[in-house]
Parts: structure tokens; sequence; C-alpha cells
């Protein structure tokens, strides 16, 4: 039986914070290793912090949004290719920067990582995700540093109401209330909206909790927020 193809977006501030979150990761390699026997994953790896740190001291010096970008972007990579090592798989032919070149992994491993592909104005490692199940016509699953979506910033506001479902259309909505950046901070970005708006993409936010990962894969009730029609 062929597996199932699933792509998931690892926010970069899940990988690295500030330093390394060593205990999440080896959770996370354990969790993927797990469920690896039913499913191909496509792993999109965010820049987060590292991604931020660049494209604000290029913004402080007034140099250009392409820049900016291109620095986010390259960010994303280092994560990808960190990230296939330390699930110690061999990448001497390194990440993957085109469609063809995922199919091409997937043929032999079951675990592909990748940060955002070739280069497309405003728009994060999110978007990249999105063309990729968009492509592969498989569910969008979005791992970040807060259990699902709210409606504020929860890091900010106590009494950010958690919000378990929202379709499609609602959720561009309020994507689109925010004005893009690079490196921004939202659970997805407004391209990655208006894909899986388009397309009808099954999308889900989760937080840091592994097993509520497990859980969705399973057909388990899970923690996080579902986004579909």
């Amino acid at each position: 039986m062929q597996k199932k193809v699933v792509v998931l977006s690892l926010g970069g501030s899940l990988i690295i914070p500030n330093d390394v979150d060593f205990s999440y990761l080896k959770n996370f390699k354990k969790t993927i290793k797990a469920n690896s026997g039913k499913f191909k994953f496509i792993i999109v790896c965010g820049g987060g912090s590292v991604a931020r740190k660049y494209i604000s001291a290029l913004e402080r010096e007034k140099i250009s949004r392409h820049y900016q970008s291109l620095a986010g972007i390259s960010a994303t990579r280092t994560n990808a290719r960190f990230m296939s090592y330390f699930f110690n798989q061999d990448s001497e032919s390194g990440i993957p920067q085109k469609m063809e070149q995922i199919h091409n992994y997937l043929r032999s491993q079951n675990i592909v990582f990748c940060g955002a592909l070739e280069y497309k104005p405003n728009q994060t490692s999110d978007s990249t995700s999105a063309e990729i199940a968009k492509h592969f016509k498989t569910i969008f699953i979005n791992l970040t540093d807060v259990d699902g979506l709210h409606d504020k910033n929860p890091k900010k506001f106590r009494d950010a109401k958690f919000i378990s479902k929202i379709s499609w259309k609602d959720f561009h909505e309020m994507a689109n209330k925010i004005k893009y950046k690079p490196g921004q901070h939202f659970v997805l970005d407004q391209k990655a909206s208006k894909i899986i708006l388009d397309e009808k993409i099954p999308t889900y936010i989760l937080g840091k909790d592994l097993k509520q990962l497990s859980n969705l894969l399973s057909g388990k009730k899970f923690r996080g927020t579902e986004i579909k029609n």
C-alpha cells in the first residue's frame, strides 16, 4: 500500500528559539519516526529567530525587502539541512529547492526536509508548505510555538481566545488583517491562507505538545485548530 504524504511546517521557533531546543527535537524525531511506517513526511523548516535577526539588521541598515527575504530563505534552508543531520540522513545531495527534487527524494526516503523553495516575493516557508500540500494533494499541518489559532496573540494578551475550528474563508480574512513583512510572526502567512482557501486544503495548527500530532495522525481527538469548510 502506498504511503500517504503529509506536509509539515516546522516553525523555526521550535528548532532554535535562542539555542537549539534539543529536548523538543529529540521528541519530534521520535514522533516522526514512529509514524513513518504509515506516512511519508515532507517537513518544511521555518527560519524563526535566526531569520528575524538577519532581517532586522538589514532593515535597520535600510537594505531592500528583496534582500531581507533572501536572508530569511537562507535561514530556512540552514535549519532544514541541520534537521536532516539531526535525523542522521544522508544530505550529500543537499536540501531540495525545487518540487521535482522533493519528488526524487521521496522515492527513497520517508522523511524529506526542505526550507523555502524558489524565491517568491511576500511569502514565508508557510507558503512553501501550502504549495507543496497543493502539489501532492494532501493535508497541511503547521507546528508552531502556540497551541493553535487565537483571536489575538496569546503571548501578549492573556484574554486571547482559542479557536478550535475555523473556515478557510474566515481564516483568510483573519490573516489578511495583518500587513505582510519579511519574517512576520503569525501562524500562517497571507499567501498560504489564500492557497489553502483556493485549493480547499485541510489544514491544522498544532503547538509544541507532540502527543497532539500523534493523535491527529492516528485520527484521534487532538488539541489544536482545524481549518476546513
